[in-house]
């Protein structure tokens, strides 16, 4: 162990490593968010105006950003430079459990015990995208490094991996926002902006997490039935290779 950092908060819900500084977030049960130097082990702010626990937090990979998702259904965007919450995107109607940033483009993916994945545009403020599928709680959802996916896991005991190509092909401007709302009753009934690629079978309790190699085409999950399962992506089929 190098550093240990200590809170009054029962709980530490979410972590985010910055890419370039020694800073990590850490989101709390007791609604605030830690921002610490890990190599001076100090805090150095921290940021409090959600309602309830914040279970997801991320930082963008290049601006001076984070995101971050808690119980009150609220996604904030923040500030740290000028350490203030810059404006709060709504549309869930449960807890949400985690929040990330597209690597290239300006998205945030979220994941909510409602049931579904929604997609953001955070420069225009808006949900782009409703990815339903799910019949339990999503625990986790994050894009895929390189391509134009989407991996999720959910209590229903699954994962899967969506296709989002078709939003990438959008050029998507705050006015085609608005145009698009008519559209969202489409998309909240599974839209084609992004579709199902592969369901993934095999856990025997809720699954909490899914994640993307960052390089090898396999994803690993991680479920209440105590297993790990890692995945291996063949052509147009998925196996279990554990």
């Amino acid at each position: 162990m190098l550093t240990k950092f200590e809170t009054k908060s029962n709980r530490v819900k979410g972590l985010s490593l910055h890419s370039k500084r020694p800073w990590i977030l850490a989101s709390l049960h007791s609604g605030v968010i830690q921002l610490w130097d890990y190599r001076m082990g100090t805090l150095i702010d921290r940021f409090d105006e959600h309602d309830g626990p914040v279970r997801g937090v991320h930082f963008h990979k290049s601006q001076p950003l984070f995101v971050s998702g808690g119980d009150d259904y609220k996604i904030k965007v923040w500030n740290y430079k000028l350490h203030r919450c810059l404006f709060t995107l709504l549309g869930h109607l449960d807890y949400i459990r985690t929040v990330q940033f597209h690597h290239e483009y300006p998205w945030i993916v979220s994941a909510s015990d409602d049931q579904t994945i929604r997609i953001w545009n955070w420069q225009s403020r808006t949900c782009i995208s409703v990815l339903t599928g799910h019949n339990h709680y999503v625990m986790c959802a994050s894009f895929h490094p390189k391509e134009d996916l989407v991996v999720s896991a959910s209590l229903d005991q699954t994962v899967r991996v969506w296709d989002i190509g078709a939003l990438r092909k959008k050029t998507v401007s705050p006015a085609d926002d608005i145009l698009r709302l008519s559209q969202m009753n489409t998309d909240l009934f599974g839209g084609v902006d992004a579709v199902v690629k592969y369901v993934l079978e095999g856990h025997d309790r809720g699954v909490n997490w899914a994640a993307f190699h960052p390089t090898l085409p396999l994803i690993v999950s991680g479920a209440d039935d105590r297993q790990v399962k890692m995945w291996r992506m063949n052509g147009k089929s998925l196996k279990n290779s554990l």
